[in-house]
């Protein structure tokens, strides 16, 4: 599905604080410091071990040659405490005495970014220079921050030059690629970096990032495995019963940290509402900050029960499943940002499944399911999955009935032309390949006066698209990008252009969908991958199978055909109702009995008050 941007790894832990410093001094006094420090702390006794150390500093107050990694520790210490302010004076005192002191460089900017000031943060690691290991690691901190922040350009320019300086970095390598995704810079693969191979970038380039590059099922397969290798842990505890519970009420969970306007709560809010109540009890477990969104507000009261995680250690969160007696946990995440596959790694229900988060493999081993249809990952092609692909519905994909669009509204309101045949992508430009675009321009040239509406994602991939257009002979004025607006508003707009052109191998999701049911006819590609095949099973459902094609040529060919065809045109689009959308895509209630008949068939009951015991399939 479309919209879900981002990974969910970082560069560097999210303001997790650096341990704190051990010495071996020839003066006995700081390693008995540092000693009782250890004692009292095992002790969890935190106010003595500040105290401790704030004592040791006045002791020594004109001078001392560790006197830098005391006020480090204390540093430290009152980070885990609470103490922001103390912590940074303290990091603060320990760099006016070390300035080369990489780690209290660090750890002053994570603070400074908990606090919210950014730009302190990243004033403070570039200020800070150092050997080359401690200046990769205050680039990668401050590349983290800059592309978190959307300033694109900076950040991959700072991830490259750490790069140059220690090339086997998976996670640079992983934010590296994104970043020249997003911003349209081709190749994104690109082995500039010596001693960087394009086999280990390909290796590093990350889950999401390999959506949107690789067709094929086993690429896809093979770096989310690598991903979740690098970022997860086995767990020898299993906290689940292997034989499940004895509910009169099956028990559903479901964990996110996109319980916000996020397009996966756009998709699913009416699902959760639906929910048979007198054979279902519905879980949320909420890692999502809080953005005060009415969508989010819709979501969480939706839920019999809100458990809210984000606070939780991975380890906490999952006792905590365990404890509700969860008989289906359902990960909304997969591998984008946010996903807290940890802990699910600690089994915390006898069946786990992943769903509509992640349109690919998320090879877990603790992963039962692998939720989707049988158009999208076909029979054929299950055994290249992990984990195992169970189909829930002729379609997969949760629509909300009730979302509502704005106002319609005009070519000139959406600062289109009056005339001419308008093209459109609204996907995010990450998705948008070199072979992509040189197939839209091929589109455009063989179109008079035609244009290409596009989102206007970020100011570097406005640009760089604009480049690539005259670089093949379009004029660049011919590609017009939209801002962003309201979702209401989003929706509305999608009904003034004439011809979806989907991205491949990342198809459009939750966009082809509101642009079927806007009544905008759609244009896809559709490969092996489950990715490639999304936009084509919305098109299948709705009866407008002459939109799928399966080569590049035949994708031109058929845009070029609808745009110059009056009576092909006519006849395609009269497909694109929203009445046809409501009975097919928009069919939320289908959809919920039937992914409810599976999940009563994979819980080896159907959920009814005769307290039969319901065990995991195997």
């Amino acid at each position: 599905m479309a919209g879900f941007e981002g990974s969910a790894e970082r560069l560097a832990p999210d303001c997790a604080e650096l341990p704190q410093l051990r010495y071996d001094a020839a003066e006995a006094d700081f390693p008995q410091l540092v000693a009782a420090a250890e004692k009292l702390r095992a002790d969890r006794n935190q106010d003595a071990v500040i105290q401790l150390y704030r004592g040791w500093i006045a002791l020594h107050a004109a001078g001392h040659k560790h006197s830098f990694a005391a006020w480090f520790n204390l540093g430290a210490e009152l980070g885990h405490a609470g103490d922001a302010a103390g912590a940074m004076q303290a990091y603060q005192a320990a760099l006016a005495l070390r300035p080369d002191f990489a780690a209290a460089a660090i750890n002053y900017g994570l603070q400074m970014e908990r606090a919210g000031d950014i730009n302190a943060a990243l004033a403070a690691w570039a200020a800070a220079t150092q050997n080359d290991e401690a200046r990769t690691s205050l680039i990668n901190h401050r590349a983290r921050l800059l592309e978190r922040g959307g300033e694109l350009q900076q950040a991959e320019r700072l991830l490259f030059t750490s790069l140059l300086t220690l090339p086997a970095q998976p996670d640079v390598i992983q934010h590296w690629v994104h970043v020249r995704q997003k911003m349209c810079l081709w190749p994104a693969l690109a082995e500039l970096v010596p001693g960087l191979p394009m086999a280990q970038m390909v290796s590093c380039c990350g889950p999401l990032a390999a959506l949107a590059l690789f067709e094929r099922v086993d690429a896809q397969t093979a770096i989310a495995a690598a991903w979740i290798a690098r970022k997860t842990n086995a767990v020898a505890e299993r906290l689940s019963p292997a034989e499940g519970y004895a509910h009169r009420r099956l028990r559903i969970a479901y964990l996110s940290s996109d319980f916000c306007r996020h397009a996966m709560s756009f998709l699913i809010a009416e699902l959760f509402e639906r929910h048979d109540r007198a054979h279902f009890e519905i879980y949320g477990y909420c890692s999502t900050i809080d953005d005060h969104s009415d969508i989010r507000a819709r979501v969480l009261a939706a839920f019999d029960h809100t458990r809210f995680v984000r606070g939780l250690s991975d380890e906490a969160a999952a006792r905590l499943i365990r404890a509700d007696e969860i008989d289906i946990l359902i990960d909304l995440n997969g591998l984008t940002q946010g996903a807290r596959l940890q802990i699910l790694r600690w089994r915390p229900a006898p069946v786990q499944a992943t769903y509509l988060g992640f349109i690919g493999p998320v090879p877990l081993p603790e992963l039962d399911y692998l939720f989707c249809d049988d158009f999208v990952i076909p029979p054929a092609l299950a055994h290249a999955y992990q984990p195992r692909p169970l189909a829930i519905a002729p379609n997969y994909q949760a629509n909300d009935s009730k979302r509502t669009p704005g106002p319609p509204t005009t070519r000139a309101r959406a600062g289109l032309p009056a005339s001419g045949f308008v093209f459109c992508c609204f996907s995010n430009h990450y998705k948008i390949t070199e072979d992509m675009f040189i197939a839209w321009m091929k589109i455009l040239a063989g179109v008079e006066h035609s244009f290409l509406w596009l989102t206007a994602d970020s100011k570097w991939s406005c640009e760089n698209l604009r480049d690539y257009a005259t670089k093949s002979g379009i004029d660049p004025g011919r590609l017009i990008f939209a801002g962003r607006v309201s979702p209401a508003d989003y929706m509305a707009r999608l009904a003034v252009a004439d011809l979806f052109l989907d991205t491949f191998p990342y198809n459009a999701g939750t966009i082809a969908s509101d642009a079927i049911r806007m009544g905008l006819p759609l244009l896809t590609q559709m490969g092996e991958s489950y990715a490639s095949r999304m936009a084509a099973r919305l098109l299948d459902a709705i009866g407008a199978t002459a939109g799928i094609t399966t080569t590049r040529e035949a994708y031109v060919e058929m845009a070029v055909a609808l745009a110059t065809g009056a009576d092909a045109y006519r006849d395609y689009k009269a497909l694109f109702t929203e009445a046809r959308w409501a009975e097919t895509l928009g069919d939320i209630g289908l959809l919920t009995r039937e992914l409810e008949a599976t999940l009563g068939r994979i819980a080896k009951c159907r959920p009814d008050p005769t307290m039969v015991r319901c065990a995991a399939v195997t």
